[in-house]
């Protein structure tokens, strides 16, 4: 059984920094792809930033130029540096990890963790 656990969510200021951390646990080989959604309740959930396995990264235009995804495969963690944040980043953040196995993909997601913007 694979699990994601989220930390770094909380509340922070305008303008202010967050790291999100995803660690995973469990059996498996290695991840696939990995990335961050969030979520507002009432709206879709939204990608936020995906990583490959080898490193390239994609970002939503709303957050590009302010968040960088990173992964560290020896530790089994994917991390979200959340800078120049603004009141519209406020979401519940998730991380998402792919893996496949004998041909079949898995999909597996954290619980998720709050980031709140406000001064």
């Amino acid at each position: 059984q694979v699990q994601l656990v989220e930390s770094g969510g909380g509340l922070v200021q305008p303008g202010g920094s967050l790291r999100l951390s995803c660690a995973a646990s469990g059996r498996f080989f290695s991840f696939n792809a990995m990335a961050w959604y969030r979520q507002v309740p009432g709206k879709q959930r939204e990608l936020v930033a995906t990583i490959t396995s080898v490193g390239m990264t994609n970002y939503a235009d709303s957050v590009k130029g302010r968040f960088a995804i990173s992964r560290d495969n020896a530790k089994r963690t994917v991390y979200l540096q959340m800078d120049s944040l603004k009141p519209e980043d406020t979401a519940v953040y998730y991380c998402w990890a792919n893996q496949i196995t004998n041909l079949i993909s898995y999909d597996y997601w954290g619980q998720g963790t709050q980031v709140t913007v406000s001064s």
